[in-house]
């Protein structure tokens, strides 16, 4: 006969108040260092991870690491009370951005986007999986083989960022131009690709790689893209009946959440389960600009934020201070630039596009932001990557980031604008467009 459990103790007091002071802490600096960032036409994400460089092992626990023990202590049981929040913060930014995204877009030139797309996923995949394979054995996670690892870097090397590109994008005022309009569409496609690479590949690190459990693994990943379009048929017919209320804010938090559980049930990643559900959504009446307005604000202004800056309390730059470590993180740098330049400006010229735009197509894709983080996480958390790896793969998502706008700016001005274009500028009002996170 088995006693009844007494209740559940509460959170001790300290470890309440640690956590309020580190959530508090990291949103104000987050929110700080994103604005001056933006101040100086860099990206926001760029200043919130840098939060966590300046609180993290990189900087604070040098200086001060009695204060850093006692502020972000070790100790899983309080650590992950905190990374809990910014899970769930990642869950409903990955959403956020499957809802936001613009299928039909993908649709009106979709052949033009697949033919830059396809190469800008595959050269820098291809040359990510073969320079792993050259990396040092120190770089791989505590429960990694060599080809989960390498399979992981090359999905890390051809990813791109709609959140980055998309801001990039309306802040130079590019988004009316052809060029403008493919980049967003060719990563759309990217994202799209991106994601699904990802949950089969943590499937993978998860299961192990045997051909029944790989099988198994895309067969749960075929089963959740058949429920998505299963649930996009279903609310368009419910039509406007079902976007009716107050309460479709929280219908949408909770629908992303629960199919971010369930596709972590089914051994695919969390973040694929929302993105998958947000993209379902999109264009549909619960993704109505209006109603998900105040989702947008506060996964946008809060828990987007905190996310960033815990990602970056992961990353220690001394770690760059050790020849072979460094060494590694330029080749990686190195081979993710020329590898998405490279497959971009491939498929532009197998488009029949001009060389200007092939420049400007691959300046564009080339940053990795938002997506490039989550995949870092989800390697980390995997045990994949080492930390030494992870600050490797962060850095290629914060200096891919920063090259675009200068970059873009630079190819751009070499390319006439055209009669459609300008109408298209004079048709886009500054309330039509929609910015992604």
């Amino acid at each position: 006969m088995h006693l009844a459990a007494g209740p559940v103790a509460p959170l001790a007091a300290h470890d309440l108040m640690v956590f309020l002071l580190q959530v508090g802490l990291l949103l104000g600096l987050a929110v700080a260092l994103g604005r001056l960032f933006t101040r100086l036409g860099l990206s926001a994400v760029v200043g919130e991870l840098f939060v966590g460089v300046l609180l993290g092992p990189s900087l604070l626990g040098h200086l001060a690491p009695g204060f850093a023990e006692w502020l972000l202590p070790h100790d899983p049981a309080r650590f992950h009370l905190l990374d809990a929040f910014g899970q769930v913060g990642v869950v409903l930014m990955v959403g956020v951005t499957g809802l936001q995204m613009d299928l039909g877009l993908v649709r009106r030139r979709g052949v033009t986007a697949v033919r830059v797309s396809v190469p800008g996923i595959l050269v820098p995949l291809g040359l990510g999986i073969g320079l792993a394979y050259l990396l040092p054995g120190s770089l791989l996670g505590s429960v990694s083989d060599r080809g989960t690892f390498a399979l992981f870097v090359g999905v890390a090397m051809g990813v791109s960022a709609i959140p980055v590109i998309a801001k990039t994008l309306i802040e130079l005022g590019l988004l009316h131009r052809n060029i403008g309009q493919l980049i967003l569409c060719a990563v759309t496609v990217d994202d799209i690709v991106g994601w699904l690479l990802l949950s089969v590949v943590s499937a993978m690190a998860t299961v192990g790689v045997s051909g029944g459990r790989v099988l198994h693994s895309i067969a749960n990943l075929v089963v959740v893209v058949v429920l998505a379009l299963v649930l996009r048929r279903a609310v368009t017919a419910a039509g406007r009946r079902i976007a009716a209320g107050p309460s479709v804010p929280a219908v949408l938090v909770g629908a992303l959440v629960l199919a971010a559980a369930g596709t972590q049930a089914l051994g695919l990643e969390a973040v694929f389960g929302a993105f998958l559900c947000g993209l379902a959504l999109s264009g549909t009446p619960l993704a109505d600009p209006e109603r998900l307005a105040p989702v947008r604000t506060v996964v946008v202004s809060v828990l987007a934020p905190v996310f960033f800056a815990t990602a970056g309390l992961r990353m220690d730059l001394t770690a760059l201070g050790r020849p072979a470590v460094l060494a590694a993180g330029l080749a990686v740098l190195a081979v993710a630039i020329a590898g998405k330049f490279g497959g971009a400006y491939l498929g532009s010229r197998l488009s029949r596009m001009s060389h200007w735009e092939g420049l400007a197509l691959g300046a564009g894709m080339n940053a990795r932001g938002v997506i490039e983080v989550v995949v870092a996480m989800v390697g980390l958390k995997l045990g994949v990557l080492s930390q030494e790896m992870y600050t490797v793969v962060i850095l290629v998502a914060i200096v891919t980031s920063l090259m675009a706008p200068p970059l873009l700016r630079r190819f751009m001005a070499r390319i006439e604008e055209t009669a459609e274009e300008r109408l298209r500028e004079q048709a886009l009002t500054p309330g039509a467009v929609a910015v992604h996170l």
